[in-house]
């Protein structure tokens, strides 16, 4: 069965350009905030939305996505509050893919069979799920393809030739490239470098090839997007909302996101023409 992961990736290989996905942190800045910005990523441009999942520990995130996670904690967000939030964005919306990002920690709390069966029925399409290797593709990895979720995973700039195939073994939905070595929102990343990457690892995989971490602005995603099938923005769209705080969350905060994102579409837009 193809998934709305597959059926997104189709239907834009057709149209000729790569996918917005968008990462928000679930919870953030609370729960009722958190899902009317979910609900209007897709007007506003988003292909893809990635959902994170609050942990305490986020070893891989940088201070932008740590202090999200950590205002959707103190809110009162939980695992099942998050699963909650997709069964309700799924009332409006039955098309557009949901990813849930994060540790491995609060699923394995969760119980595996329980949070996989879970995240099926509210209409979850896959997981990123960053501290698991594939070495250990039989806690999450396997259960989740075999009932039907996309498990993506992430390479880096460090991942060689040797190391590909294994990463790329149980992958499905899109390979994850992380442009740049370090935590998110750290740097830059360079987009000649970045399409050297992306066509390396197609070597490997027919998979879709999305590139992650430090792309901010409309120029960025059009740069990048003209050598990977998808573009990925969080550090900017989760500091968006950290600042809206200020002037009282809410509206403030949906419309900040949704202003990037609509300039970001046309970002990736402009990529299109630039391949045609």
């Amino acid at each position: 069965m193809t998934t709305r992961i597959e059926a997104r990736f189709a239907k834009l290989k057709e149209e000729g350009r790569p996918a917005l996905v968008t990462f928000v942190m679930a919870g953030d800045p609370d729960h009722e905030t958190a899902l009317r910005i979910v609900e209007a990523l897709p007007e506003a441009g988003a292909d893809v939305i990635e959902l994170g999942m609050p942990f305490s520990d986020p070893m891989a995130d940088g201070p932008a996505i740590q202090k999200a996670g950590l205002r959707a904690l103190k809110a009162g967000e939980s695992l099942k509050k998050t699963l909650s939030l997709v069964t309700d964005f799924r009332q409006g919306d039955a098309d557009t893919p949901i990813i849930l990002m994060g540790y491995f920690n609060p699923i394995y709390i969760y119980g595996v069979e329980a949070f996989v069966k879970d995240a099926l029925a509210s209409g979850v399409d896959g997981l990123i799920v960053v501290d698991l290797p594939p070495e250990m593709d039989d806690e999450l990895c396997l259960p989740a393809l075999e009932a039907g979720l996309n498990f993506i995973r992430l390479a880096t700039p460090t991942t060689d030739d040797k190391r590909l195939p294994a990463v790329l073994k149980n992958t499905s939905g899109f390979v994850y490239y992380v442009s740049i070595t370090g935590i998110t929102g750290s740097a830059a990343p360079d987009a000649g470098k970045v399409s050297a990457a992306v066509s390396r690892i197609k070597r490997h995989t027919d998979l879709p090839v999305c590139v992650g971490f430090g792309v901010r602005t409309a120029g960025q995603a059009a740069e990048i997007g003209r050598g990977a099938d998808g573009v990925v923005v969080g550090s900017a769209l989760v500091s968006a909302i950290e600042a809206s705080l200020a002037k009282g969350g809410g509206d403030a905060s949906v419309s900040a996101v949704t202003d990037i994102v609509r300039q970001l579409a046309v970002g990736v837009r402009t990529a299109r023409l630039a391949k045609a």
